[in-house]
């Protein structure tokens, strides 16, 4: 009768470590699609730069750094390493393609040209899918790394070798306040 009791003690046991060890399997697997639905929209906007770029310059010629500079931040976010590397290069990249959309003002026909209000309004929903997939991933490492956190999980966690994911973080010179002045 106690070897019943034990055996059904160890099986209880083995099939709740199996069941905890899958959860974390789960959840670091959501963290990792998560980063992927990231990395195919930065695909995304490098494959629309291009375009973008082309466009801009039969308008303005001479706003040739601006441009250059937005293929070089291109080719960053194609060759980053890390998550870390990859949105860090995003960031920049992001802010100079503002750069672009700002030198269309000066072009009243470059704002009124089919292609580039299209590849504009493609760019923008690009961006607003990469905050939201950068949203994502957090929230998917944040609930992967409670899970690694909390007991009993933690146990099982540490027995197999799972490791935290890194959360995206904004740089500290992004977070700064932007100085608004109106001359009058």
């Amino acid at each position: 009768m106690t070897l019943l009791i034990i055996l059904a003690v160890i099986i209880v046991l083995v099939v709740w470590c199996i069941a905890i060890y899958n959860g974390l399997v789960k959840s670091r697997m959501q963290t990792k699609e998560s980063w992927s639905q990231i990395d195919v929209q930065l695909k995304r906007r490098n494959d629309l730069i291009p375009n973008l770029i082309e466009t801009v310059k039969g308008y303005a010629d001479y706003e040739g750094k601006t441009l250059a500079k937005v293929t070089e931040l291109r080719a960053a976010v194609a060759n980053a390493q890390s998550p870390a590397e990859a949105m860090k290069a995003s960031n920049a990249l992001s802010k100079q393609l503002t750069g672009i959309f700002a030198v269309a003002e000066n072009y009243p026909d470059l704002k009124a040209n089919t292609s580039f209000v299209k590849l504009q309004d493609e760019l923008t929903n690009t961006e607003n899918k990469i905050s939201y997939s950068r949203q994502l991933y957090n929230s998917t490492t944040a609930n992967y790394n409670v899970k690694l956190e909390t007991f009993p999980t933690n146990i099982v966690g540490r027995l197999f070798g799972f490791k935290a994911s890194q959360f995206l973080e904004t740089p500290e010179e992004e977070k700064e306040v932007p100085s608004v002045k109106f001359d009058f």
